[in-house]
């Protein structure tokens, strides 16, 4: 598993409209891409939930690299870069996944997320904090109205995130909210559940 995100910060005046038409028009077109996990097209508003910036950002959990690959190499990225310019992509190994006990992912009404990065910190056994991580992952996806959480670190960063995927506007998650504007889910079914290792 192999977490992804670029982010587009826009002006403070930019009609967000913008990118809901282009999800509207256009988001469809992953969800039947090879190799992808779940795509969740995020869309934070300056003032509306605390956002303080107009912000495009999707975030992806991709079961393949090669699905990734042909993402970004096979032309359908290249879109995103026409219209913003080439964005810095992040990228993370993935730590751990679950799902909302008895949850329907697909069918479900993914309306905001979460993302949460931290550092990884000095001095603490690896082993112990990835641990950390993927129990909190459990917590998370555990908690009234969420949807999905994952975990997924950086090595050359060092840096963890924590996304997760909720009904409603309040989670018990700390980070960044955006409103989900679609979920591209083809290969939700084969994400592997609980740690990574």
């Amino acid at each position: 598993m192999h977490a992804l995100q670029y982010e587009v910060t826009l002006p403070a005046d930019y009609d967000p409209g913008v990118i809901r038409a282009r999800v509207a028009r256009s988001g469809h077109l992953l969800d039947d891409w090879d190799g992808l996990g779940f795509k969740a097209y995020l869309l934070r508003e300056r003032g509306v939930h605390g956002a303080p910036v107009n912000q495009y950002a999707p975030f992806y959990l991709w079961n393949t690299v090669e699905g990734m690959n042909r993402f970004l190499w096979g032309g359908a990225f290249q879109g995103f870069v026409d219209d913003f310019g080439r964005p810095a992509v992040r990228q993370w190994t993935g730590l751990a996944y679950e799902e909302a006990a008895g949850g329907d992912v697909t069918g479900s009404r993914a309306a905001f997320a979460v993302r949460r990065r931290q550092p990884v910190p000095q001095g603490g056994e690896l082993t112990t904090l990835m641990e950390e991580a993927a129990v909190e992952v459990r917590r998370l996806a555990d908690e009234e109205g969420a949807v999905l959480a994952a975990a997924a670190v950086d090595p050359h960063r060092w840096e963890l995130v924590h996304f997760s995927l909720w009904e409603h506007d309040a989670p018990k998650a700390d980070g960044d909210l955006f409103q989900v504007l679609h979920l591209s889910a083809p290969g939700l079914d084969r994400l592997p559940r609980g740690k990574q290792w």
